[in-house]
């Protein structure tokens, strides 16, 4: 029964990211934001929402942890296993600057939320810290979206997550109120999801006789990281590389700050020793692959893809006679 209710609560977080997704960006649209805009926040935000209504519902039901586990198991995710996987079949070179700035804020990210590891555990006083770097993010994007935007490619600018590319949305927005009704079913779906996966990750922890953290970096960490692999595949298998990685590196911004920040608001998140020695150097490994590939402009082949996979394999087989 605990592997059912993870699988069930994995589909309505998948499909509640969806809806949510196409209500939040049809509502961006008819107030006139800008498809870039749109990208670097809602559709980076909608990507990460599973991690974040995941973290704040097993603050709220007493595993902290858990929600630690899934943040960084999904930051490791996303670059090994969401970028390695597809361009095992779908290579590709980078070529943008945006993307480029962002993968620095990224990487000082990582070293900021390492640091306060190391200080932990999680207060609300670091809650806040978290979300106003979030907030500086949001508005440093904003600015600096406002020259390219007129000469960005629309189809390339951004994509969704479960459709074949997002800019179908935009040439057929909902209403505004269909589309808050939208927002209000996925956000509904996500609560509902979020719950019925931590209940049966907590079980399967209990079980096996592991931590909820190690729950979190693997199960879950995996199972709320298929939007952005979605995302990925359909990007890179339409050529659009610097959408793919875009993508992983906006939500990996998104879940440093704001589901760090949105858990440790409603409760204290301990930092288990593990993550210390293990788990925080890992993620800090996995962001720093990425350095070549987006300074230098490195091309992400087949055999990187093999790396990349092959490094999370051993990650999950360490966690699991570590456990």
């Amino acid at each position: 029964m605990s592997y059912i209710l993870v699988i069930v609560g994995l589909i309505f977080l998948v499909i509640a990211g969806n809806i949510m997704i196409r209500g939040a960006v049809s509502i961006a649209e008819n107030f006139g934001l800008s498809k870039l805009v749109i990208g670097l926040t809602v559709v980076a935000f909608g990507t990460s929402a599973p991690e974040l209504v995941v973290g704040i519902n097993a603050a709220l039901t007493g595993v902290p942890t858990l929600a630690l586990g899934n943040m960084v198991g999904s930051n490791i995710a996303n670059i090994l296993l969401v970028i390695g996987l597809p361009i095992i079949f779908f290579p590709f070179a980078f070529e943008g600057r945006q993307i480029k700035q962002n993968y620095i804020l990224m990487l000082a990210g990582t070293l900021i939320f390492i640091l306060l590891c190391f200080n932990g555990p999680f207060t609300k006083v670091d809650a806040l810290l978290l979300i106003a770097l979030l907030l500086i993010f949001l508005v440093n994007s904003y600015k600096r979206s406002q020259p390219t935007v007129a000469v960005l490619r629309p189809d390339v600018s951004i994509v969704d997550p479960l459709e074949n590319n997002i800019k179908e949305v935009l040439e057929k927005p909902l209403t505004t109120p269909r589309a808050i009704l939208s927002v209000l079913i996925g956000l509904l779906g996500l609560v509902y999801g979020a719950d019925i996966l931590v209940k049966g990750g907590v079980e399967i922890a209990r079980d096996f006789n592991v931590s909820e953290a190690v729950i979190g970096l693997t199960i879950i960490a995996v199972g709320t990281s298929l939007p952005e692999l979605v995302t990925a595949i359909i990007a890179l298998k339409k050529n659009h590389g610097e959408v793919a990685l875009g993508n992983v590196i906006g939500s990996n911004i998104f879940n440093l700050f704001a589901i760090m920040g949105g858990t440790a608001l409603v409760a204290d998140v301990p930092v288990p020793a593990s993550f210390l020695s293990i788990d925080l150097w890992v993620m800090l490994i996995s962001s720093a692959a990425l350095l070549p590939f987006v300074i230098w402009k490195i091309k992400l082949n087949r055999i990187t893809g093999l790396i990349f996979c092959s490094g999370y394999i051993i990650y999950m087989v360490t966690l699991s006679n570590s456990s």
